[in-house]
């Protein structure tokens, strides 16, 4: 009896992993039994029962982390209730899938917030209250590491080619190409490398725009930059501000980060004013 309970449960899970996701005409099926239905404004995607009350909605964020290393996920909301938004790693059913498949997808096998009795709304409340945390790669873990310390130093390239951080002059470049103040990206390959000097006018290293490369006084080399191809398509040329960002984090002692500063009492002739 125990055997065939056993048999009978492991068919049934088999089952269930195989069920079919199909959308058609903004209603989602699960082996032809529909279960909810979906629509799309701005990228939006907003979940509702077959009555047509909307439940919750999903929208799919990529987004360049630094230089060629991009993420993607999902922000899930419910409608009922906005106490808070979801970041969620998403899950799809072919690499030529769009985005409305994708969701429903994720939806059924990933969240189990849709089953065969259509939205389930405990699952739902559950997911929200025991939060998932998402699956990054170490490759993306490290990228958000790295883009953590760009934005606290905040850097900046005014017009005439110094390097601020926090609004402080940190350092500058040299050679410009005559493009410099019309554009901020770099597409000019010149011969002549643009050199990038700390506020010393100490050298901290160069840009070969004829490679797209960044090399640091001490030897180290770094692509900005690379092409890829499809939805991850990135910029072709870099901007100043992004070379003395991958700088600052090739080289920690070019751009030290800069703790507030508290002024005390002003004092004049020893008198406080």
């Amino acid at each position: 009896m125990k055997k065939n309970l056993i048999i009978v449960f492991t068919i049934l899970g088999f089952f269930l992993h195989a069920q079919t996701v199909k959308i058609k005409r903004g209603i989602v099926t699960l082996e032809g039994v529909h279960v909810a239905k979906v629509s799309n404004k701005s990228n939006v995607y907003t979940f509702m029962d077959l009555k047509e009350t909307p439940i919750y909605t999903i929208e799919f964020v990529d987004k360049s982390i630094v230089d060629s290393v991009r993420d993607s996920y999902i922000k899930l909301n419910r409608i009922y209730n906005k106490d808070k938004t979801l970041e969620l790693d998403y899950t799809s059913p072919s690499a030529f899938s769009g985005e409305e498949k994708s969701a429903a997808y994720t939806c059924v096998k990933s969240l189990k917030i849709i089953d065969e009795r259509g939205i389930n709304i405990k699952n739902l409340d559950e997911l929200f209250k025991n939060s998932p945390k998402r699956k990054l790669d170490t490759k993306t873990k490290d990228a958000y590491t790295i883009r953590s310390k760009i934005d606290r130093l905040n850097i900046t390239v005014n017009n005439v080619g110094e390097i601020l951080s926090n609004g402080k002059p940190v350092g500058y470049f040299t050679n410009l190409p005559a493009s410099f103040g019309s554009e901020d990206t770099i597409t000019d390959k010149t011969f002549v490398d643009i050199e990038i000097y700390d506020a010393n006018s100490k050298y901290i290293g160069r840009y070969i725009t004829t490679t797209k490369q960044i090399k640091t006084a001490g030897g180290k080399i770094f692509t900005l930059y690379r092409e890829m191809s499809g939805r991850a398509s990135i910029l072709k040329f870099p901007t100043y501000k992004a070379i003395a960002e991958r700088m600052a984090i090739l080289d920690p002692n070019f751009i030290k980060f800069q703790e507030k500063v508290i002024v005390g009492e002003v004092t004049k002739d020893g008198v406080q004013k």
